[in-house]
């Protein structure tokens, strides 16, 4: 059973933006990693994949410790490293310790999103929390990518972000002990729809690596094919993300008016559409239209699975491994992207991308449709016994 909410879930908006911002500045972290330091395009994408894949590795490491350990006690030790790890990298050129310093800080951000991903899960509304939560980093890495080119060239500037970024979010963490509180006994149960949780786990993975397969080298497409400049190619960045909070605000506004199987399977195709546009664009009009329209819909989307995440188990194990999922597939797309484009070019790479996001739409489409009606039927007849019981406890709405 999940714990009743006894706090307002800003801290853990507060969390969940330290912890994904590492991924939304990704174009511009890579971007200026290849351009600063003595590193190929390729090995640029490798690096900040392993910044992710410290991230990915945190919530697999932690799924079922959150509640041993404590949210507090954890968060502030993920966003200690966060700070430490992305701070050293930011304020050095050796390439092994911006490598090294990367993949802890991505370490700390994957613990400040395991955290999240635990107590939005506890919480009545979690498509609610978590759209909040993809407002907050939206807002946030808009502002940052109007903000860093004005400050100058360097690679440490975005690393330097997220530092602060992390510093910034710590006395959120005092309020996380009754948030996120459950029995810790509890975690040694089965994980209830194995089946779905397993399907969902991996579409989402390869979900996720598309998505950041385009993100993480949308900069170069800007820059290189449609001959833009990193101050433009900023400039659309946080006009599309500026969108994207009008996404995120329609999804909060929807709700579950649509139900899950809509906007997840629907959006998917759309966004395949979108990264196609974006692939091929080869001036201003078409890569600003395809980025903007692309980040307008990701976050619906996203919202959408998180909140179906959430909703296979209300003490949060299957919201922080198919998160941990999705950030495997986050980490792998910069590499993926760079491979690809290097290999056949940004027009056969979204058109690759494409096909593969056409394809997964499918069996997260069968899933979302069959989750929404056996969850809410099993979580029904937990809250009969916990009224009976008359405990502190009730099930996720």
């Amino acid at each position: 059973m999940s714990p009743r909410a006894t706090t307002p879930p800003w801290p853990l908006v507060a969390l969940f933006t330290a912890g994904y911002l590492a991924a939304y500045l990704l174009p511009t972290t890579v971007g200026r990693l290849d351009s600063a330091l003595p590193l190929t395009a390729t090995e640029a994408g490798a690096v900040g994949s392993a910044l992710l894949l410290g991230s990915a590795m945190a919530g697999f490491t932690l799924a079922a410790r959150v509640d041993r350990i404590g949210p507090g006690r954890l968060a502030r030790a993920g966003l200690l490293l966060a700070a430490a790890g992305y701070g050293t990298a930011a304020l050095t050129t050796a390439l092994p310790v911006v490598v090294v310093g990367s993949v802890l800080g991505g370490f700390g951000s994957g613990t400040a999103t395991a955290v999240a991903a635990r107590g939005i899960a506890a919480q009545r509304d979690p498509h609610r929390v978590s759209t909040l939560g993809l407002l907050g980093v939206s807002a946030l890495a808009g502002a940052l990518y109007l903000t860093i080119p004005q400050l100058g060239p360097g690679h440490g500037l975005p690393l330097a972000a997220l530092a602060l970024t992390a510093l910034l979010t710590w006395p959120a963490t005092s309020r996380l002990t009754t948030t996120t509180a459950v029995r810790a006994a509890q975690d040694n149960g089965p994980l209830p729809h194995r089946r779905s949780g397993l399907t969902l786990a991996v579409t989402l993975l390869l979900w996720s690596l598309a998505q950041n397969s385009l993100w993480g080298v949308s900069g170069r497409i800007g820059t290189t094919q449609a001959g833009l400049s990193e101050v433009t190619v900023g400039a659309v960045f946080a006009t599309a993300l500026g969108a994207g909070l009008l996404g995120v605000l329609g999804a909060g506004a929807l709700g579950a008016r649509l139900g899950r199987a809509l906007p997840i399977g629907g959006g998917t195709a759309l966004i395949a559409a979108c990264i196609v546009l974006s692939a091929s664009a080869t001036g201003l009009t078409t890569f600003a239209t395809g980025e903007i329209a692309w980040n307008v819909l990701y976050p619906v989307v996203l919202s959408y699975l998180i909140g179906l995440a959430a909703s296979l188990d209300p003490r949060g194990r299957w919201a922080v491994l198919i998160g941990s999922a999705s950030s495997l597939g986050t980490a792998a797309g910069p590499l993926t992207g760079s491979l690809l484009s290097a290999h056949a070019g940004f027009p056969a790479m979204g058109t690759v991308l494409a096909i593969g996001l056409l394809l997964i739409a499918v069996p997260m489409t069968v899933v979302a449709r069959r989750t929404t009606t056996t969850t809410h039927a099993t979580y029904r007849g937990q809250e009969t016994v916990e009224q009976l019981e008359q405990t502190e406890y009730r099930p996720v709405a």
